[in-house]
């Protein structure tokens, strides 16, 4: 295989697991922090394979979608009228672009099996869902520690944060004490 060739599916297996990875991350946040559970990377082996096996047959769509587009432009020869109306001369291009889709999926299959491919999507994915967390954090951080003489709208939002206090936090903590009160008489 060329080298523009095997580069074209190393993106295309590389642009798939990037949307895997996200697709487990998103798992693993709301499992874990949303759901309260532990991290147990086992339990997200099959969010990684089913979300390979379905960019795989994503893969394997769009290969018989360029087939048919292929075989649509054998033989027309007249001017295209778009971007997407192909002629003769875009079969080659066409048939390439076939067989490196159907060299993606043929990858991402083997992936599906290949037991250290899912549990390495399983850690990159715990990796950017911390990374996620951290940053959250470091925001939320800043934001809520900032001192009056490092925020330049502190004056002008003042207000907006105070009717804030009194209509959402004070009920809250009014709340939280209600129900600890409750809870102890119990």
């Amino acid at each position: 295989m060329r080298k523009k060739h095997a580069d074209a599916i190393a993106e295309g297996v590389a642009i798939a697991l990037a949307a895997a990875r996200l697709i487990v991350k998103n798992h693993i946040l709301v499992d874990t922090i949303a759901g309260g559970e532990n991290f147990e990377p086992d339990a997200f082996d099959a969010v990684a394979r089913e979300a390979i096996d379905t960019l795989a047959k994503e893969s394997e769509k769009g290969a018989r979608r360029l087939k048919k587009m292929q075989r649509a432009a054998f033989g027309r020869y007249s001017l295209s009228d778009g971007t997407h109306d192909y002629r003769d001369r875009d079969v080659k291009n066409l048939r390439q672009r076939r067989k490196h889709s159907e060299q993606v999926a043929a990858r991402l299959r083997a992936m599906v099996d290949d037991e250290a491919a899912v549990r390495e999507l399983v850690e990159s994915s715990r990796e950017a869902a911390w990374i996620d967390v951290a940053n959250n954090l470091q925001n939320r951080l800043r934001v809520e520690a900032m001192r009056p003489d490092a925020d330049p709208d502190y004056e002008q939002m003042r207000e907006a944060r105070m009717q804030a206090l009194v209509m959402v936090d004070l009920q809250n903590l009014e709340a939280q004490a209600k129900k600890k009160k409750d809870h102890a008489k119990q």
